[in-house]
């Protein structure tokens, strides 16, 4: 059996798992970074131990447990920096501090990384060999399975889809440069934009009004399928952003499959249906027959991130 633990600023998911990907037992905690990563993992520790024993599982009985979290991850390490929202975590020896204390094997990988494994072992990406994850949140993450393997590039950087440039001297990206995917399509950047140029007379406005909220990208979904011209018009914006970011990469990795997370996922064909038709139209050598499909996983994602990492270690070492 394998434990899976998908770490977030906000919330903890365990998921006990066997060999065939199926989820044995869960629980989901809800949390706040204390600024000590120590007393932080400590109490993550406990919540893992709990679950187990609601199965009769000791820890020294797991063949891994995988850890998901998000920031800059340190694989061989065992380390992460800087992740957002978790003060006090940069720097924190995740892998040696929750091996001691439960006994077992522990790997981490990035949250993004985490997601691309688990939708090709567990989800819309499996039995492929050459799959390309993204996800469109905050901001815009990725994960890239080549030749049956989650590629990590050098120093753990690949797969930084959301930093690729679409408009030199573009938009300001989160990142410190500009025009970036994460600019233009990344949550964040987005709701700053529609905070700017949503007119009054939108229904994404008036959506956003009777939650007693800014507008976000789903009332843009919303109003998109509602007819909405300025809805449609940012959709229309997204999925340019979105092929061209396909397109790229699709030149450089020659993936099977694009799994899309996310806003992909909520907008459905809005997004697919043009995104796929301006991928096929502009990739080459054509014909290409590269699928573009929604992630399968949802809102059981975070189960299956840790489980994933779990799998994929047990699997390469």
């Amino acid at each position: 059996m394998q434990l899976g633990i998908d770490i977030g600023g906000t919330k903890i998911a365990l998921a006990l798992g066997d060999s065939e990907g199926r989820v044995l037992a869960d629980a989901r905690v809800a949390t706040a970074p204390s600024g000590d990563a120590l007393r932080d993992l400590a109490r993550i520790a406990g919540a893992a131990a709990e679950l187990l024993a609601t199965r009769g599982v000791v820890p020294h009985e797991l063949e891994m447990v995988g850890v998901s979290l998000p920031g800059g991850v340190d694989a061989a390490g065992g380390f992460v920096r800087n992740p957002p929202n978790m003060p006090g975590w940069d720097g924190a020896p995740v892998r040696d501090v929750l091996a001691k204390a439960l006994g077992a094997r522990v790997a981490l990988e990035n949250d993004a990384n985490a997601a691309a494994l688990a939708e090709w072992q567990f989800g819309a990406a499996r039995g492929t060999q050459h799959a390309v994850y993204l996800t469109m949140s905050t901001g815009v993450g990725g994960g890239l399975i080549l030749g049956g393997r989650l590629h990590r590039g050098d120093a753990n950087l690949g797969g930084e889809v959301g930093h690729i440039p679409v408009v030199w001297q573009g938009e300001p990206c989160a990142c410190g440069l500009r025009g970036c995917v994460e600019a233009y399509i990344g949550g964040a950047a987005w709701a700053k934009r529609l905070a700017r140029e949503t007119p009054a007379s939108s229904l994404i406005a008036q959506l956003a009004a009777r939650e007693g909220r800014a507008p976000r990208p789903e009332h843009v979904v919303t109003a998109a399928r509602a007819g909405d011209t300025f809805a449609l018009h940012e959709m229309a914006r997204f999925n340019e952003v979105h092929a061209q970011t396909l397109c790229t990469l699709a030149a450089v990795l020659a993936p099977e499959i694009f799994v899309l997370g996310t806003i992909a996922v909520a907008a459905g064909e809005l997004c697919l249906g043009p995104v796929r038709e301006r991928v096929r139209a502009n990739t080459w050598p054509r014909p290409r027959s590269i699928a573009i499909v929604p992630a399968a996983l949802g809102e059981r994602l975070p189960l299956f991130a840790g489980l994933g990492v779990a799998a994929e270690a047990l699997r390469t070492r």
